[in-house]
């Protein structure tokens, strides 16, 4: 028997005074749908989402929710100005006496309910607007950027009570590890076409390139039926011309046809350029701890970053990845220890927090008013490694139009204030970068662009990030940050280090909620099974971590399947198949481990 859709979209079309967001869209969401909602940044992901939650009403049309069918939407920039505390934002539309479900949420979450809402982060209001949704389990979620501002042992936590409801979601996330992992479907915004595959994630860069190469080809065949059909109303005399007018008015139609095609917007012209060599040592500390009353951050650390190197820093939120960051870079001091920077270092840095950008500026006055990029005597032109270029066309590179260049930063959306953010550091030339949280907000094929940079990049890196695919993409080395001063040093990326570490990650100390009830006593006390506690721990973790390791293996064959890879990039396929073999012994190790661990517990 079929499924009663949740939601249905019919002929949908919306304008906002220019070109169509969506003509003629037709969507539907059935019960235990898991669907991605991908597109690049700007092509109306977040819009449809308004569309399909009723905040967004629609120029022609029609949505259709069953009656007694809720739909919760996630909201990216929430009011809570009606409410004193996070936690009174979260629980407003909850049942009298169910407000323990949001102090729940929020341990997984990792914020405190009584955080007055005036004293509250962008971050913590976020994911006090994810508790809310998390909390009234509604029959279908739109979760617009849900891990945004999460750090990754949130990520997961979120990622396992996804996997384990029966609601359905539609999702929108930069986050491929955590596409991959919950979507069974995928909905990809195209230049107002959405189109629907019945397929996860894991897959869609494939589909969107089959796609557009058939559109490429389809393209090609009617530019060269225009030509022939051209070349026959030049050619033609004038008699055969009067008697073929249906001939002419099809070649005017099959032009009009052409110029109504949409073009794909490019990819960002984004490079980063090395200035001069630094030394082979850029930083190195011996023993150097650090503390804040109670709160210790790091605890005799000897650390080296020689020249190159690409290092991610990984930890729990308020961990502190950045003041570890600030150490190693000179801004902030150890309280013990000491840090010596290497010669000859030009270090450009993304902050995280954007601080670096005036709100209420426009795009032109953000770049043309960075001293590090002002052309003296004019206004109109900004100096990018060392040559002036017109500031319109510079954000052009960054795809921003003429018309944004007038507009105040504080119209852009999170991942277009990240591309004006890299168009300023990547305008200079720089051999050291610091980097913290750059993926936040941006879309895949950025990402992908971002990547790809980096590798090509001279200089050294120091990365700061809760992608995990991202950081096995470009990270050599992982620095973790576990908690209790304590920090660990593994080469290569987050699975790497994952397979690494001999413990289950050591959590920080959640808050406990005053108002929360007693937790409710667990169920009968689990059979001896003669597993410790670290034991029966990694043998919880092991199904995931054995997963993750699927999953990068099966991303690293793909780009050994690339065509002439071997011959266009040998660097790339050596370093690739090395990274293969070693992904293949730590899931043969952690198969072994499951199975060791499985037989004891059942002993």
């Amino acid at each position: 028997m079929a499924r009663a859709p949740l939601l249905q979209l019919s002929g949908i079309s919306l304008t906002f005074g220019g070109d169509p967001v969506f003509d003629g869209l037709d969507l539907v969401v059935h019960p235990g749908d898991r669907v991605a909602l991908v597109g690049r940044n700007g092509s109306g992901k977040s819009t449809l989402m308004k569309v399909m939650a009723g905040l967004v009403q629609a120029d022609s049309g029609s949505r259709v929710v069953p009656p007694g069918v809720t739909v919760g939407y996630m909201e990216q920039d929430p009011d809570l100005s009606a409410y004193e505390t996070l936690g009174a934002y979260a629980a407003a539309r909850l049942p009298e006496g169910e407000e323990y479900k949001v102090a729940m949420v929020a341990e997984g979450l990792k914020f405190n309910p009584e955080t007055p809402v005036s004293s509250a982060s962008g971050g913590e209001r976020r994911r006090a607007a994810l508790a809310r949704l998390m909390a009234e389990a509604p029959e279908l979620m739109l979760l617009d950027e849900p891990t945004n501002h999460l750090d990754i042992q949130a990520i997961q936590w979120l990622e396992e009570e996804l996997k384990s409801t029966r609601t359905a979601f539609v999702l929108i996330s930069h986050d491929r590890a955590f596409l991959r992992s919950l979507t069974r479907a995928t909905l990809w915004i195209d230049r107002g076409v959405v189109r629907r595959r019945e397929s996860g994630f894991d897959g869609f860069e494939e589909w969107r390139e089959t796609v557009w190469a058939e559109e490429d080809d389809a393209r090609h065949k009617l530019d060269r039926k225009i030509k022939a059909e051209a070349r026959w109303a030049v050619e033609g005399i004038s008699a055969r011309r009067k008697r073929n007018q249906g001939r002419v008015r099809a070649l005017a139609e099959l032009r009009q046809e052409r110029a109504s095609q949409i073009r794909r917007q490019g990819t960002a012209s984004m490079a980063f350029e090395a200035g001069p060599t630094s030394g082979k040592r850029v930083v190195e500390a011996k023993g150097i701890s650090k503390s804040f009353g109670d709160t210790v951050i790091v605890q005799d650390l000897d650390l080296r970053v020689l020249r190159g190197d690409r290092i991610a820093f990984v930890g729990p939120n308020g961990i502190g990845k950045t003041t570890l960051l600030k150490m190693l870079t000179g801004e902030i001091a150890p309280d013990s220890g000491s840090i010596t920077l290497g010669t000859n270092l030009d270090v450009a840095v993304f902050d995280q927090t954007r601080a670096q950008l005036d709100a209420n500026a426009t795009l032109w006055e953000n770049l043309t008013g960075d001293p590090t990029m002002a052309v003296s005597g004019n206004s109109d032109q900004v100096m990018v490694r060392g040559t002036p270029k017109h500031v319109v066309g510079y954000l052009k590179d960054f795809l921003f139009s003429e018309a944004q260049a007038r507009a105040p930063v504080r119209s852009l959306s999170g991942g277009e204030k990240a591309r004006l953010l890299l168009a300023r550091i990547m305008a200079r030339n720089s051999n050291l970068l610091i980097l913290d949280e750059p993926t936040n907000d941006l879309d895949v094929e950025t990402l992908d662009l971002l990547q790809d940079i980096l590798g090509d990049y001279d200089g050294t890196v120091l990365l700061v990030s809760h992608d995990r695919d991202f950081i096995d993409r470009v990270a050599t080395s992982t620095v973790a940050l576990e908690g209790q001063g304590r920090v660990g040093v593994f080469p290569g990326g987050w699975s790497d280090y994952i397979s690494q570490r001999d413990t289950e990650w050591a959590p920080e100390a959640t808050f406990k909620p005053k108002s929360a009830p007693a937790p409710a006593a667990k169920p009968a006390a689990r059979k001896a099974d003669g597993l410790s506690f670290t034991e029966r721990k990694r043998l919880e973790s092991l199904p995931g971590v054995m997963t993750a390791l699927e999953g990068e293996i099966a991303a690293l064959t793909k780009i050994l399947d690339a065509p002439n890879l071997f011959t266009a990039n040998p660097e790339k396929f050596h370093t690739t198949t090395l990274k293969v073999a070693e992904k293949q012994k730590a899931l043969a190790e952690a198969e072994e481990e499951w199975l060791a661990l499985a037989e004891k517990a059942e002993a």
